[in-house]
């Protein structure tokens, strides 16, 4: 690339051209090829080259100056914003670990474990790297999608992360009032906001936040997300009034407790278009604070569907208790996707198998997650039953497509049952080796390898070569069920 330097020559080409050069570029290539010469880093962050950015962040001081950089360039034009802040490595000791990771949980009047020096330093660099993000944007009347996760606010225990820890990082709360403040000033300033979907954010979405939002904007939104856990209480993040305005909503995503049968009567409106996807998040911290008495009843459920008639559902569930599942699953919930997690509750075989005589006409997805620490006593869903419910979820739910289970016992021959019934269908079928169990006649057996034999059967039950995953490592939907979870709403909105 000498010849940028050159009177003819690559460096003398119209800033147009180049632009257009780099439009067939990939981000990354972009990046490279600006670096020939000084006319074409002015060209790199053209608007039109730039319609959105996706970032996703490590909670570290090493990402600031990189984030500055791109949201100074990018921040007042881009159209859609999607950013992640990933908390890597989460330090551990001193109360630090995570909700759901063996975290201590703090009772009501105990006082919260104090965090160690290095947690004090990832919130305090969180919060920093919000400002950063929303004080770019804040001027911004082109954004048209907007999605904010934050895996770090898994760390808050019963509210003590906001309530005692960020008092440490954030004496006054004036950098979480800023916040706030920013982000309200975001809403109050869009003019084409279509999509707003902010997930597991430490405190930037309060009770009034959407009321910074035009009515002529949230006449058009189409699409909401505000989930989060740190609201103490039963006050919630919107309310059925507050989403009379959304009529133009196509997909919602909201923490369960917080969708009442109230709010699906709004929906139910005929003023309101059809809603086609809604995403609910059943987290036992959510259902400990606040009720489920005012969750949809069946009838809620029937008038929703009646409106809506393409509307399917998508469920996450982490540590609830298996009654309060029974009362969750309404049989008018058109439910297309469940995903279990748990570190202390496990699921039953009665919720499964309710899941699948309730769902059988509209259940694609069925992840059961169960992070045990004793491998050698994984909960098994067939004792004492003539039938193992995950074979009847696939006998019944002919639409099944993926199926992944770990933490739970999977006996050998009925997962080859579940291959056969379900065949070339079911695209995903995760299940980690060491979940798998044989009966003792199959050891046995000295003429056949069964894991051989077993692994064959199948492949051949589906069609396709198929192996026991080996490393749970390798799959985020075991190991990072949050973020699993809202990149999975994300693409299940977008998929409309």
């Amino acid at each position: 690339m000498s010849v940028c330097g050159e009177a003819v020559g690559a460096g003398s080409l119209p800033s147009e051209l180049v632009v257009h050069i780099f439009s067939f570029l990939a981000a990354p290539d972009r990046l490279r090829a600006s670096a020939a010469c000084s006319h074409w880093r002015e060209c790199l962050f053209y608007p039109a080259l730039w319609p959105r950015l996706r970032l996703s962040l490590r909670v570290s001081p090493a990402e600031r100056p990189r984030l500055e950089f791109l949201m100074r360039k990018c921040g007042w034009f881009v159209r859609e914003l999607r950013v992640q802040f990933a908390a890597d490595n989460y330090p551990t000791g001193g109360g630090g670990a995570a909700v759901g990771e063996g975290a201590a949980v703090a009772g009501d009047g105990e006082a919260p474990p104090p965090l160690s020096p290095r947690w004090l330093d990832l919130l305090r660099t969180y919060l920093e790297l919000v400002l950063c993000v929303l004080s770019s944007v804040r001027n911004n009347r082109n954004l048209q999608k907007l999605s904010l996760f934050g895996d770090i606010s898994i760390l808050q225990q019963h509210g003590t992360i906001s309530n005692t820890y960020l008092g440490k990082v954030d004496p006054d709360g004036k950098k979480i009032k800023q916040i706030q403040q920013l982000f309200e000033e975001i809403l109050g300033n869009s003019r084409q906001l279509k999509w707003l979907s902010c997930g597991l954010m430490l405190q930037i979405v309060t009770p009034t936040s959407l009321s910074s939002l035009s009515n002529p904007i949230a006449n058009t939104m189409e699409h909401l997300s505000l989930l989060d856990n740190h609201i103490p209480g039963n006050t919630t993040l919107i309310t059925a009034v507050e989403l009379e305005r959304f009529v133009n909503l196509r997909s919602l995503a909201l923490d369960f407790c917080d969708f009442t049968a109230e709010m699906a009567r709004v929906l139910a409106d005929s003023n309101h278009v059809p809603l086609h996807r809604l995403s609910l998040l059943v987290h036992s911290v959510s259902i400990m604070h606040k009720s489920l008495d005012n969750m949809p009843k069946d009838e809620n459920w029937q008038a929703l569907t009646r409106n809506s008639t393409n509307l399917r559902v998508y469920i996450m569930a982490f540590d609830v208790k298996s009654d309060d599942m029974l009362r969750i699953l309404k049989p008018s919930i058109p439910l297309e996707r469940i995903h279990f997690d748990s570190y202390v509750t496990c699921v039953s075989g009665a919720v499964v198998d309710l899941i699948s005589r309730q769902y059988d006409k509209f259940l694609t997805h069925f992840i059961l997650m169960n992070d045990v620490i004793d491998m050698s006593a994984f909960p098994d869903l067939s004792d004492n039953r003539n039938e193992d419910p995950l074979v009847l979820l696939a006998w019944r739910c002919t639409r099944l497509s993926l199926l992944a289970v770990h933490g739970y016992t999977v006996w050998a021959h009925n997962l080859i049952a579940i291959a056969r019934l379900r065949g070339s269908d079911l695209k995903v079928l995760e299940v980690t080796e060491e979940s798998i169990e044989f009966d003792q006649g199959e050891l046995a057996d000295q003429d056949v390898d069964p894991v051989h034999n077993f692994i064959e059967q199948v492949s051949l039950g589906l069609g396709r070569p198929w192996h026991a995953v080996m490393d749970i490592e390798l799959l985020s939907v075991f190991t990072e069920p949050t973020r699993h979870f809202y990149r999975e709403m994300q693409s299940f909105s977008e998929g409309i």
